[in-house]
């Protein structure tokens, strides 16, 4: 973990209550895939952790949904805008498990770091394919930028305004001789993934986290191999640790 400052240098809306930020700083922190930050926002005590969605020497991108007060004024912090940032935290994807045919599923704001991971695996010779799952077509972003790495995208919708109607699973059981599977999104999505899918994974848990690096154990899950802490043991888990309540 790395305390650094980063320059806001474009935060433009991308759909309904989702925005992206460009930032400059320094990325020497963020080593993998599925990482997050934590950013400090000005007049709120606790820091908004935030999925990585990429990154390149200098550049760091973030895709953030409007959840509260916090996120919403992010929306209108101007670029050139200073933020001080927790960077390199949590443990990421391990892409070495992929096989040659990884899947990945993702839902809502669970995408932008399977976005990140798409990148490697592909510059890995990897065959990538994607399930998207929104809840509405007004809800969709990057289907294009996963479409132009991606074999095969398949897009759900919950209300069957774009795409396939239902839910990830559902665009999962399109998909046929996968090696491995990646994940992000709320537990219950996460839950049904490990029911349908067909080999073994990697599930990135998003959670509320106090201080986002282990200290206040706030984030803690009990998993087959002990107690974890989400924020510095995950937010990835392997399949076969997850214990899933009933």
């Amino acid at each position: 973990m790395e305390q650094k400052f980063f320059e806001i240098i474009q935060n433009e809306r991308l759909a309904d209550g989702i925005y992206r930020l460009h930032l400059e700083g320094d990325t020497s922190a963020i080593t993998a895939p599925g990482q997050f930050v934590n950013l400090k926002l000005s007049g709120h005590y606790l820091r908004r952790p935030i999925s990585v969605c990429d990154w390149a020497d200098g550049r760091l991108t973030l895709i953030y949904k409007v959840l509260g007060r916090g996120t919403a004024e992010l929306t209108e912090y101007p670029v050139g805008t200073k933020l001080d940032v927790l960077t390199g935290l949590g443990n990421g994807y391990d892409i070495e498990k992929s096989g040659s045919t990884p899947l990945l599923v993702g839902g809502g704001v669970g995408i932008p770091p399977l976005y990140g991971l798409a990148k490697r695996l592909v510059g890995e010779g990897r065959t990538v394919n994607a399930v998207l799952g929104f809840n509405g077509a007004e809800d969709r972003f990057y289907e294009y930028e996963f479409r132009t790495l991606c074999r095969r995208v398949i897009v759900t919708t919950a209300d069957g305004s774009c795409g396939t109607k239902g839910f990830v699973t559902d665009g999962m059981a399109q998909m046929e001789n996968y090696s491995y599977v990646y994940t992000c999104g709320p537990e219950p999505m996460l839950k049904a993934v490990s029911a349908a899918s067909k080999t073994s994974g990697q599930f990135s848990f998003e959670e509320r986290m106090g201080c986002g690096f282990g200290a206040c154990m706030g984030c803690s899950c009990e998993t087959k191999y002990g107690t974890k802490r989400i924020c510095r043991d995950g937010p990835v888990l392997e399949k076969e640790e997850i214990i899933w309540d009933d």
